[in-house]
């Protein structure tokens, strides 16, 4: 079997994390993130729309309006139905977007209009930094008693690279935060550590065999046998949420799409940055000793 070298190229592949991660951090400090409805509150409309819609074309009537922040969605059983979810709006605007619809759709009929709390915003925030917080030291626990805590470290490592390149798409690309941002980073986390666990498993079970051989030299060996299951999960993986974001329609895009992003970075952490990490930490733990 070819062993590749994959640790000694373990420059290159935190250069290419720190260039993306980096460009994401300018685009938050200079542009922030877009907060969704979700987030910063405002109205929820929900029409009728009594026959089939293109969703462009609402966007372009909604925009001709001045109304710069909104979110539109299909819904119904039948698609004719219209969800638009906008900043928070006066009565006079919403009635008035009603009759814009109506010029284009005359059978058009607002169903209900809602209030959307900032307020829940704010505790799905809370929600989400505290069970990445429970996950993390849950996993930094158990990655201890099955390896050592230099993997560990590194097995967290890897999962708030993850993270921060999702956050830096978001960031980059502008796209819209809303509640599913929290389903995609956990989804991203749960995928990746797994991944990783797999190739740390190997680490382990080689170094059995391989007492005499440099740490560097199992992990090339190790990620080698386990590369095939890795690209070949990922592969199939990818190939499903692609056609969910192909073929889903415009509700799920960008949670699909940040999918797409989320666990190519989980693959590529577990590949080539945490068992970068963990040979890193072991020699730095030898280097003190000496």
């Amino acid at each position: 079997m070819k062993t590749y070298k994959i640790m000694e190229k373990k420059r290159i592949w935190f250069g290419v994390s720190l260039a993306i991660i980096t460009l994401g951090l300018v685009f938050m400090l200079m542009s922030g993130f877009n907060w969704g409805i979700d987030f910063t509150g405002g109205n929820m409309l929900h029409f009728d729309i009594h026959q089939t819609y293109e969703l462009q074309n609402v966007r372009e009537i909604i925009e001709k309006l001045d109304i710069k922040e909104f979110e539109t969605k299909k819904a119904g059983d039948s698609r004719q139905q219209l969800i638009i979810r906008t900043v928070e709006l006066s009565k006079e605007m919403q009635t008035k977007i009603l009759d814009t619809l109506k010029q284009e759709w005359p059978e058009t009929e607002l169903i209900r209009a809602e209030a959307i709390d900032a307020v829940i915003g704010k505790e799905l925030q809370k929600q989400a930094i505290i069970a990445l917080i429970i996950a993390n030291i849950g996993m930094l626990a158990y990655i201890t008693i099955r390896f050592e805590f230099k993997s560990a470290i590194a097995a967290v490592l890897s999962l708030i690279h993850d993270v921060l390149i999702v956050l830096s798409f978001y960031a980059i690309f502008s796209i819209p935060i809303d509640s599913s941002f929290i389903a995609v980073i956990l989804t991203v986390v749960g995928y990746s550590i797994n991944d990783t666990i797999v190739i740390f498993d190997r680490i382990r079970e080689n170094l059995k065999s391989m007492r005499k051989r440099p740490f560097e030299d199992v992990i090339n060996f190790s990620i080698s046998q386990t590369l095939s299951r890795s690209f070949k999960t990922s592969v199939t993986t990818l190939i499903t949420i692609t056609a969910l974001f192909i073929l889903g329609g415009e509700t799920i895009k960008d949670f699909t799409l940040a999918l797409i992003i989320g666990v190519s970075a989980g693959t590529y952490s577990s590949i080539f940055i945490a068992s970068s990490l963990w040979s890193i930490f072991r020699s730095k733990l030898k280097t003190a000793k000496a």
